[in-house]
């Protein structure tokens, strides 16, 4: 199992005002080690994304954590919905809940 949540970047404003929406995936509490994330975007069908993952972490508990960053053009994020970040292993998926534009300060 793993626990997923998404979020925005603390500081949503400033990035908007630089060009860019950041927003970062963390799953942690994970076993084994294989798991991956990806994220949803919806109105993605003409819209393309930046994402960066970080190495799996071993964490003290031992268990494993992950974290993924979308990075949105302020444009290309005033056509977005949502996006959801989706963490898989083989056949199971956790979904985190869907962030929507209009929670994220200053969109």
């Amino acid at each position: 199992m793993v626990r997923v949540k998404s979020e925005f970047d603390p500081l949503p404003v400033k990035r908007l005002q630089q060009g860019t929406a950041t927003i970062t995936c963390l799953a942690n509490k994970g076993f084994p080690s294989d798991w991956s994330l990806s994220w949803k975007v919806d109105g993605s069908g003409s819209i393309s994304w930046e994402e960066s993952r970080s190495p799996v972490v071993l964490q003290n508990d031992g268990l494993y954590s992950w974290s993924s960053t979308l990075r949105l053009p302020a444009d290309r994020w005033m056509k977005v919905g949502s996006v959801t970040c989706e963490a898989t292993q083989g056949c199971q998926a956790l979904v985190s809940e869907p962030l929507r534009r209009d929670q994220c300060p200053q969109s």
